[in-house]
């Protein structure tokens, strides 16, 4: 009896394997599967048909031929199904569509106007809905749902607290699970902004890194040896709330002094009052156009900005620390002096090879880290079942 469950462990395992390699580096043909991965090639060539079989994989025809007959390449078929990915801002819901590589079919985004827990879980399910109608024909249709949020997030996907929500025990996951009827995975969203810029962005390839969301608020999304780094509790890169001054402003989290208070897009967007501003997108229209006043008003936010990423580096030591989120639509006008600042207030050894990079994926990093977690959580059940 054992042995027979023996067996059908050890099939799963060399399923995942080759279903991996097809992943990384296709186009491949079973000869080619055989060689990297160490199987036989009757095992190969049994497994991908089971992956044909189930959609998974493609065989595309003939390649060159080395002398002997052509071999056959495969290719993963990532428009087998689809995921939906949902950036949950304090002031945005932003979602996409992907293919099972993350590749973006369809996006939406409407402003976020009230933060009332009904009416923003409405307005979800109605952003949902509008990426579920353009989803293609396909085997598996509509895989799986990824959110990043602003706050805290336990393991069962409930919003512990989101202090710019002003939200407490949110059961968003359990919520959008029952509505919808596919698995749903919910992150900070600075988790998935810095899981985002690693699969698809600026930190592709680069084992320790640190993405910064700064939005409305700024969150952390801290990778560690190519992992991402989440703490005792699942709660770590909470750095927005780092205090860099000790009597400062009071924040909503309860702290004084917190980080974001000082160098946030509210921040930014609370001393452009005086000026007449009110939206991020028309204090950069004026910067474009020569406007000193507001030109100094981003200079003083990248300043604020370098200062609690001098502290960022001088505790994690990060090749690269990525400035994500709405507020890298700036990096014109706040780019040099957060790297100045930078520059003056960490440990020489530390800032020597450091690099400060903007998000590749604008503010498009969180939304795209969503959809992987969807679609990595249909791997693992794929890689289970066969």
């Amino acid at each position: 009896m054992q042995k027979t469950g023996d067996l059908a462990l050890v099939k799963k395992i060399n399923t995942a394997i080759v279903l991996e390699a097809v992943l990384k580096n296709a186009p491949l043909s079973r000869a080619q599967i055989s060689e990297r991965t160490g199987l036989n090639k009757a095992t190969v060539s049994s497994l991908i048909q089971d992956l044909i079989d189930s959609h998974l994989v493609v065989d595309i025809g003939p390649g060159q031929s080395s002398g002997g007959r052509k071999p056959y390449l495969l290719l993963f078929n990532s428009r087998a199904g689809y995921a939906i990915g949902i950036d949950l801002g304090v002031n945005y819901i932003r979602g996409i569509l992907t293919d099972l590589e993350g590749a973006v079919i369809a996006e939406q985004e409407l402003p976020l106007r009230t933060h009332e827990v009904d009416t923003v879980q409405q307005q979800l399910f109605s952003c949902i809905n509008k990426l579920k109608t353009v989803i293609p024909e396909s085997p598996y249709g509509l895989v799986g749902i990824g959110i990043g949020v602003p706050g805290l997030v336990d393991e069962k996907g409930s919003i512990l607290y989101a202090p710019n929500l002003a939200w407490k025990h949110i059961p968003l996951q359990k919520t959008i699970e029952e509505h919808f009827g596919v698995p749903v995975t919910i992150d900070n969203e600075a988790n998935a902004g810095a899981q985002g810029e690693q699969r698809f962005g600026a930190g592709r390839g680069i084992a320790n890194q640190i993405y910064v969301s700064v939005g409305i608020g700024i969150g952390t999304g801290i990778i560690l040896n190519k992992e991402l780094y989440k703490g005792a509790a699942g709660f770590s890169g909470e750095l927005g709330h780092l205090s860099i001054d000790v009597n400062g402003k009071q924040c909503r989290c309860g702290n004084q002094g917190c980080w974001e208070l000082y160098a946030s897009e509210k921040a930014l967007l609370e001393q452009a009052e005086s000026l007449g501003y009110t939206e991020l997108e028309a204090l950069i229209d004026a910067a474009e156009n020569g406007d000193e006043r507001v030109r100094a008003l981003f200079h003083s936010i990248g300043e604020w900005l370098g200062a609690g990423i001098a502290n960022i580096v001088n505790v994690f030591n990060p090749d690269v620390v990525i400035i994500g989120n709405r507020m890298s639509r700036a990096e014109a006008w706040i780019g040099s002096a957060a790297r100045e600042t930078v520059a003056k207030r960490s440990l020489g050894q530390l800032h020597e090879r450091l690099r400060i990079l903007f998000a590749e994926l604008n503010d498009q990093s969180a939304v795209r880290g969503a959809a992987y977690y969807a679609i990595s959580h249909f791997f693992i059940k794929i890689k289970s079942v066969h």
